[in-house]
This record gives structure tokens, C-alpha cells and sequence, in this order.
């Protein structure tokens, strides 16, 4: 057997990593797998071209928010200085819409290892707006709200 040419059932196995992004289920999963591969091409595939991320800095009283490009450029700084990323999404606290747009609310926890000696972790939740333009297409996320408070 050559090791550079795998049977097909071998190389299937990694497929489970990637979620049916026109299931919700599946945007989650892309989300998780785009975190723990640290890969900023799968997590752009998941943006809409009008997606905005936003959270409240509790220190300044104020609401910060910004759009795709920036989302981009900053996640992909966060995966560069990562030396590893555990993201686990837990229940759905909410969760309302239709085939064309659905607001979804649910719990996650981010593990963030810098270095041996610096890791974070984050326990929160988040609240998403995703929507497509036909129910055969795959979701995209338009809004992404971090209600966590650190």
C-alpha cells in the first residue's frame, strides 16, 4: 500500500470534520472545525458579505462593532498567535426563524492556548443571525452578537 495514495475510506475520515453548511447544525460544526484548524479560508466561507460582529465593552460602557474585512484580519491574527484552539458549542438557548432567516442564541466555551504557560478561557455565549438567499443554498452568517461578559 503507497502511504501518499490512500484508500478511499481513509481519506473519508477527515470529512467529518466539515458540516452540510445548509443545515444549521452544520454552520456550527464549520464554525468549530475553521477555529480548531485555525483555518481563515473555511471561516470566510461562513461570512456574509454583510456580516458584523459585535460585543459590549463593559469598561467603557459602549457597544463596539465592526465588519467582515476587520473580522477577517483579526481572526486571522488570532489564529497566527494560537499555538491551539478548543471551541465547544453547548446548548441552544434560543432559536427562532425560518428557510431564509434564523436567529440562533447558544452557549460556547473558547480555549485559547498561547503558550504553555498562557491560556484563556472563555465561557460565553452568542447570538447569530444567518440567512441565504434559497433554501438550497448554504447559510451565512449576518450577524454575529458575543453576549459574553468577561
Amino acid at each position: 500500500m503507497n502511504p501518499f495514495a490512500p484508500r478511499v475510506a481513509d481519506s473519508d475520515r477527515g470529512s467529518s470534520l466539515m458540516g452540510d453548511q445548509r443545515t444549521l447544525e452544520g454552520v456550527f460544526q464549520n464554525f468549530r472545525t475553521a477555529y480548531v484548524l485555525k483555518d481563515t479560508v473555511l471561516y470566510g466561507q461562513l461570512l456574509d458579505s454583510a456580516f458584523t460582529f459585535s460585543y459590549r465593552n463593559y469598561e467603557r460602557g459602549v457597544d463596539v462593532s465592526w465588519g467582515r474585512q476587520e473580522d477577517l484580519r483579526a481572526t486571522a491574527g488570532l489564529f497566527r498567535a494560537a499555538q491551539h484552539i478548543e471551541l465547544t458549542w453547548h446548548e441552544v438557548a434560543a432559536s427562532y426563524g425560518d428557510s431564509l432567516r434564523h436567529d440562533i442564541s447558544r452557549g460556547f466555551a473558547l480555549t485559547i492556548s498561547f503558550s504553555p504557560v498562557d491560556v484563556v478561557h472563555i465561557y460565553g455565549r452568542a447570538t447569530f443571525r444567518l440567512q441565504r438567499a434559497r433554501p438550497q443554498d448554504p447559510w451565512r452568517i449576518v450577524q454575529w452578537r458575543d453576549e459574553s461578559f468577561y
